[in-house]
């Protein structure tokens, strides 16, 4: 297979080379030109760090034969002189879909029921993974876009298909527009394309959440490997041509910095190191970035700033949408200097053109210039393994290069010239005189006054007399300026025409016709408008102060990068909280004028009169100090909740999509809650795995995960689970009834005990996550947090656990848990219930605020959730109404929301009380604890304080003051003429067991 597949590479590459000489040719002379082309005196970029102030480039066929400062010019050759002139090698982009139409998505239309299985057979089981897909099929080359990109400098393009979550191989693509494909193709299977998004073409419904797409690649990862071994007794053609590509490089389309992060983790469990499509944000979280080890495509698609004339809207601007417009800039230069590799790209952008003017505004942030020439030319022929043909003006090399009046990277700098494979495509003329500057002429008696602007091409014309502007139009060709302005009789629109010759530079000759025919000679002058060296030195440093000033302007980066956020991440103390009223949790119940000691994140002494030379005294006379707040069942933090695309989805993870900039991490801290536990939703039966975090505000999403964390999954029962508010074109997944959704749980345990078995028997198996997971639920290793309404079906889901030899952990929701408390009691499950939510759907109407109080009552352990982003903040006070209903003590009370969460997540060895070796994750309250008017003071994870009430108030102020600033240098943009955007209020997503939202709605600025 392989000696075919390299006689068809090198039957393609005879192709591109001597296509030409084979090819009848009916539209002119074959002989080919054998001269050589010399551009001499020229400053030449024959790499970025190798420059020859004054040389000659030598090209001939395409190639480049020779660069330096003396050059052996053969007597066959075209010279051109390129005095003052600059050439650099022409820029190259990895991530494009130049040539390949993008699929149209394939909607769901009126009375389509979804889809859940595959539309192809003999390829993958999912329609979004299509490796077997090549761009060069689908490529047509497109001269329109194809000049944008030769006027922002592009020779070269990666052009790929942009669908689907394997998107199969890329094309490597020489601009050349006078050429065929036999010629300006490079690599016909340059890179493989990966990406997180499903296909357009495809309705199938999984993945239908960003977990979804990672647990589908680890999938296909082990089933390629599998399938590589010879082990399938089917023919899969995907998987065959995913292993066919593993030898290319593997380019991530990740978009942001939080999916990078997600891209690696995926990446690194198989042994693949991708190179990643930025998001422009990566520098939020650069130690992370450089982490990674990836190399990345960085787009420079800048927002602009908002419009913030109205202050009723602007109110509603968030902090971290002003500052991305701020500190985005700046993101290349801070990759640069953490030493990371990097290359540019245009994807993204609105408009080709703005790829230059941003990538100056980059250099401006800090950027040099010799990295950002680098990010578009070696780097990116480093990334795609064609360091020795293009991305330089080296012997050998493809001829494609610029020629520019200047620095690339300069504003006023053009570029004249863009040469790809030796073919020339013609942006400016650079023989053009420059005719911009001011002028001074008479016309029967009158003084005027003239400025030409613009690009010598493209002149733009202001016509004064007498201090009046008169209307005028210019054009410039071949020598002769052609004038069109209006009289001074505004009466009536009459015209004065002047054609003129500028071959001299200085002056323009030639004549004036009059709107009643008489002509008259015209001599205008240009003004001397050259200024002292000193001048322009002045000048210079002025715009370079400016430039200077714009750097230090940057707001600085925090930790999460929004409002609240820690300048830098707060460290561990050793803490001495004198004089507490203490609620331990434990046998010696609430002490009152305690001390309490933590040293090195641990609860170290517990008693009167405590005293640490090293420790931060805490006068917490009059307050209550207790265990932080743990919520069993929470939703925050999560970039999705719910993979629904099969009725199972035990192979996802919530910790793949935690989301460490969810304000309601601060929130939460600012309740009292220092744990949650974020459970997947209840879409389906077995829903995914869950995360269970410390709030530890400002870390990366991977540092709030508990240290081996226990293992939980989602079980769900009831009206979500069977589609019953789905709508009426949702009744093709089964289950579709109560019943149906036994026979789910029954024959998955039942696949899941026999995978098992042949897994522990030592033959050969097909890994299966899926299995893998719910094997771990058999061997009693993962514990179960089951959606729970009504009776029979808690009574069902026991039973069909006991059938299988465990037991179901928790019943959450368990609103009905008051009419079996006895049974689940004797089944050993826990419940964790709502204080005192009713009737809120159908399945709920028998709910009753007594229901924690009897199952307490009945020895199960019993805790008081949240499932809602606001009420988590308000646990403390959920917690009390079990007082009012049901006479639960009030240490009771307190632990349902403190110990026995810590029980129910198998974490009460570690966090729940305040007991002597224990995690210092406590909370000191202004008031008893559940008072509606006590306030969390300080909220501590590990001894380090991550809310405190002082700290917030000066935080609010922080943060108004840096808005105003913001909204300031907004104004001063808008003021300048730059453009703006308007502002779009955002409403935050709130997620909880039913909520299907995309993963595209997720946290972004």
């Amino acid at each position: 297979m392989n000696k075919i597949k390299f006689a068809m590479a090198l039957c393609f590459c005879s192709f591109a080379l001597f296509a030409q000489d084979y090819f009848p040719k009916n539209d002119g002379v074959k002989t080919k030109s054998t001269n050589f082309k010399a551009f001499t005196n020229a400053k030449i970029y024959v790499t970025p760090t190798q420059i020859i102030e004054s040389g000659t480039l030598l090209i001939k066929d395409g190639k480049v034969v020779a660069s330096g400062p003396q050059v052996s010019i053969p007597k066959n050759s075209t010279v051109v002189n390129l005095k003052g002139k600059t050439i650099y090698p022409s820029f190259i982009d990895m991530y494009s879909n130049f040539g390949v139409k993008k699929p149209e998505r394939t909607g769901r239309g009126r009375g389509q029921t979804p889809q859940y299985g595959p539309s192809r057979s003999g390829y993958y089981w999912s329609d979004h993974v299509m490796p077997e897909n090549k761009a060069l099929d689908k490529f047509n080359y497109d001269s329109k876009t194809a000049n944008d990109l030769l006027k922002a400098g592009f020779g070269v393009v990666n052009t790929h298909i942009e669908d689907g979550i394997v998107r199969g191989s890329g094309t490597l693509v020489a601009l050349n527009s006078i050429d065929g494909n036999d010629i300006r193709i490079l690599d016909p299977n340059s890179a493989q394309y990966f990406s997180f998004e499903k296909s357009a073409t495809s309705r199938q419904s999984y993945p239908s959440s960003i977990m979804g797409s990672m647990a589908l690649l680890r999938q296909m990862y082990s089933d390629a490997n599998w399938y590589a071994n010879g082990n399938s007794k089917t023919k899969d053609l995907s998987l065959e041509a995913l292993n066919a590509n593993k030898k290319l490089v593997q380019i991530f389309g990740a978009g942001s910095r939080a999916n990078a992060m997600r891209a690696d983790k995926v990446g690194d469990a198989y042994g693949v190191q991708y190179v990643i499509l930025g998001g422009g944000d990566e520098y939020e979280r650069i130690l992370d970035i450089k982490a990674t080890n990836a190399s990345y495509i960085i787009p420079v698609n800048f927002q602009n700033a908002y419009d913030v004339e109205n202050a009723f809207l602007s109110n509603s601007l968030s902090l971290s949408d002003m500052k991305a417009w701020n500190q985005e800039p700046a993101n290349a230069n801070i990759l640069a200097n953490n030493g990371i590799n990097f290359a540019f790209t245009t994807h993204n952008l609105k408009a080709t053109k703005t790829f230059i003017p941003n990538l100056i505004k980059a250099i401006e942030y800090g950027l040099s210039k010799e990295r950002a020439l680098q990010a578009l030319t070696t780097v990116p022929a480093q990334l795609l393994g064609k360091s020795s043909e293009i991305g330089a003006l080296q012997k050998g090399f493809q001829a494609n290069f610029l020629i520019t009046s200047g620095d690339i990277f300069e504003k006023k700098t053009t570029i004249f010239e863009n040469w790809v494979q030796g073919q020339k495509t013609v942006l400016e003329d650079m023989n053009i005189q420059d005719l911009t500057g001011d002028y001074e002429f008479n016309l029967a008696g009158e003084s005027y006054k003239m400025a030409l602007k613009g690009k010598p091409s493209k002149l733009k014309s202001e016509i004064t007399s007498n201090n009046k502007k008169r209307g005028s139009k210019v054009s410039f060709t071949d020598d002769w300026l052609s004038i069109s302005m209006t009289t001074k009789d505004s009466t009536e629109q009459q015209f004065i025409r002047i054609i003129a010759n500028a071959t001299n530079g200085n002056t323009l000759n030639g004549k004036a016709v009059f709107p009643e025919g008489n002509e008259v000679t015209f001599y205008a002058k240009k003004k001397n408008t050259a200024k002292k060296p000193s001048e322009d030195k002045e000048k210079n440093k002025k715009e370079d102060d400016e430039d200077a000033t714009a750097s230090k302007d940057i707001m600085p980066i925090t930790y999460p990068n929004m409002a609240y956020g820690f300048a830098e991440l707060p460290k561990q103390e050793t803490l001495l909280f004198k004089n507490a009223t203490v609620w331990t949790n434990e046998k010696d119940g609430i002490l009152e004028h305690t001390d309490v000691l933590i040293k090195n994140g641990k609860i170290t002494k517990i008693g009167n009169d405590l005293s640490d030379g090293n420790a931060k005294v805490i006068d917490a006379t009059g307050k209550h100090l207790t265990s932080g707040i743990i919520d069993e069942h929470s939703h925050i933090a999560a970039a999705s909740v719910n993979e629904g695309g099969h009725n199972s989805s035990a192979e996802v993870t919530i910790e793949d999509v935690i989301d460490d900039e969810d304000i309601d991490i601060y929130r939460n801290l600012a309740g009292g809650v220092t744990s949650i536990q974020i459970l997947h939703g209840s879409a389906n039966p077995i829903g995914g795995r869950s995360a269970i975090i410390k709030l530890k505000w400002g870390e990366s999403a991977e540092n709030l995960i508990y240290n081996d964390s226990p293992k939980f999954i989602k079980f769900a029962l009831g009206e979500n689970v069977k589609q019953s508010n789905w709508g009426d074109n949702a009744r093709n997944r089964f289950p579709q009834t109560r019943m149906g959704v036994e026979q789910v749980y029954i024959d998955y345990f039942t696949r899941a005990k026999a995978y098992d078995a042949l897994k522990k028997s030592g033959k050969p198996y097909r890994k299966d996550i899926e299995m893998e997971v719910l094997a771990e639920i058999l061997n009693k290793e993962r514990f179960i947090s089951c959606h729970s309404y009504v009776q029979s079906e808690i009574n069902m889901l026991m039973k069909v656990a006991e059938k299988f030899d465990f037991n179901i952990n928790t019943f959450t929701h368990i609103l009905e848990g008051y009419k079996v408390a006895d049974k689940m009691k004797a089944h050993g499950v826990g419940g964790s219930t709502f204080s005192d939510w009713w009737a809120y759907k159908y399945e709920v109407n028998d709910a009753i605020p007594y229901n924690a109080a009897i199952m307490h009552n009945a020895g199960v352990v019993v805790a008081i959730n949240s499932d809602d982003g606001e009420m988590s903040r308000r646990l403390n006070q959920e917690a009390a109404k079990s007082v009012k209903y049901g006479d639960v003590s009030e240490e009771d009370a307190w632990k349902f929301v403190t110990l026995n969460p810590a029980k129910l997540l198998h974490l009460d060895k570690r966090v729940g009380s305040i007991k002597v070796g224990k995690d210092a994750d406590v909370v000191l309250w202004t008031d008893h604890p559940m008072s509606i008017y006590a306030k969390a003071e300080k909220t501590i994870i590990e001894g380090v304080t991550y809310f405190d009430l002082k700290r917030d108030e000066i935080l609010r102020a922080q943060i108004k003051k840096e808005k105003s600033e913001l909204i300031n240098a907004m104004m001063k943009a808008k003021n300048k003429g730059l453009k703006t955007q308007p502002i779009k209020k955002k409403e935050k997503d709130q997620m909880h067991c039913d909520y299907m939202g995309h993963y595209s709605q997720a946290h972004s600025h």
